[in-house]
């Protein structure tokens, strides 16, 4: 059964790259009758961690969690400075984030690549670097972390008071997203508390093996939002969601944070299904346009959210949705497989493309920033004009925008 929905396996038929065939190599390794090697860990690396099969199993093995479990035993044996240093001294501090990423704000806003595009220079770079280029999104000219106010008042009378986990991605690539989203729930009632200090929910050190990583920016996550009265923590990325429920998991055992990761656990909510569940003002403003969804793994399996962005699409005139075929299998993103499985990711992504091209949409919503920047850089490489956005992004549209205040 899994391997039917395993997408590596079905681009590759190799058993070693099916969910079968890394279970078999966890095992034979943790048991010492295989040496733990390089190509081992290689085949764990392999995993889009897409859950797939993790729902279909009979038995109840979870084979993408033994993926991740085995990079982390790799990581314990031979631990590779360049991820402490990426992971623990970049990605785990906000401000040297966005100093990171400020020659590529200069690179856009200067005009530079505008021109580098009119010239068709980026037809003259290899293919893995011309699309890592076309994943990167129209940039805010300051990260979104500088902007907000700590608190965004609720329009009205208060009906909830929410905090809100401003994703690393969010307010760096995607501050327009973020910046809709707390409009929403502004519009509806919710005063916003939007806390500076986060870091990082996890997920790259995760994903890399390095779980003290993970376990640090739990805690530390978990204690800034202690210091705030707020009833639920909302989150637009389908991967922070996904990792912020699991925080629970971390601490099970540990006498000082297993309860307090607890009650954060349930207070975590994705922004679709939080809406879902309160009484929404209706949207006033039309879109005529032709819709799809894709669903992220990290919110349709790791969270079992999936009926409650449809819905939300369902309350906007004007929009006429169309089911998308295959909607919740990977995209071929998985956080950095482009980069690193660039070959096997663009397979994913083609079957992806295909679908999305039949139902002749002209408007793509996702709710994971991973999803639509490797969604993004397919349909410009076939020339498809289909926007890419997150759900609360046209909701945000159909209720105004920045103007509806």
């Amino acid at each position: 059964m899994c391997l039917a929905a395993c997408p590596t396996y079905r681009e590759s038929l190799k058993e070693t790259a099916s969910p079968r065939g890394r279970v078999a190599l966890a095992r034979k390794g943790l048991e010492g009758e295989l040496k733990l090697s390089p190509n081992l860990i290689e085949q764990m690396y392999g995993c889009f961690a897409c859950m797939a099969c993790n729902d279909l199993c009979p038995v109840g093995i979870h084979p993408a969690d033994l993926a991740l479990s085995m990079r982390h035993v790799q990581e314990q044996i031979h631990p590779a400075k360049w991820k402490q240093w990426l992971f623990g001294g970049l990605i785990s501090h906000a401000g040297r984030m966005e100093l990171a990423t400020w020659p590529l704000r200069l690179y856009q806003r200067l005009g530079i690549r505008r021109l580098f595009y009119m010239l068709g220079l980026n037809r003259l770079l290899p293919n893995r670097i011309r699309d890592l280029e076309a994943m990167l999104p129209r940039l805010p000219q300051r990260p979104l972390r500088r902007v907000l106010p700590e608190t965004t008042e609720a329009h009205g009378e208060e009906r909830c008071r929410v905090g809100f986990f401003l994703g690393c991605a969010q307010s760096l690539l995607f501050a327009d997203q973020s910046a809709a989203t707390l409009r929403v729930l502004a519009h509806n009632g919710c005063t916003v508390i939007t806390p500076k200090e986060i870091e990082c929910c996890g997920m790259p050190a995760r994903g890399c093996g390095r779980m003290e990583l993970v376990e640090k920016q739990a805690r530390h996550n978990i204690a800034v939002f202690e210091r705030y009265k707020v009833d639920k923590i909302i989150t637009d990325c389908a991967t922070c969601g996904s990792t912020l429920k699991e925080y629970d998991a971390l601490f099970a055992g540990d006498p000082e944070w297993a309860e307090r990761a607890k009650a954060f656990c349930a207070k975590v909510r994705d922004i679709s299904e939080f809406l879902s569940g309160i009484p929404l003002r209706k949207p006033t403003k039309r879109i005529e346009a032709k819709v799809t969804y894709h669903d992220p793994c990290h919110l349709r399996r790791g969270q079992q959210v999936w009926k409650q962005p449809r819905k939300l699409l369902s309350l906007i005139d004007g929009l006429e949705f169309v089911e998308l075929p295959e909607s919740d299998w990977c995209c071929g993103s998985a956080g950095s497989q482009l980069i690193t499985h660039y070959d096997t990711s663009w397979k994913v992504l083609d079957r992806k493309l295909d679908n999305i091209e039949g139902t002749e949409a002209r408007i793509l919503a996702s709710g994971c920033p991973g999803c639509q920047m490797q969604l993004n850089t397919g349909l410009q490489r076939r020339g498809l004009p289909v926007r890419v956005v997150h759900p609360v992004t046209l909701l945000d549209e159909a209720y105004g925008g920045a103007d509806g205040k």
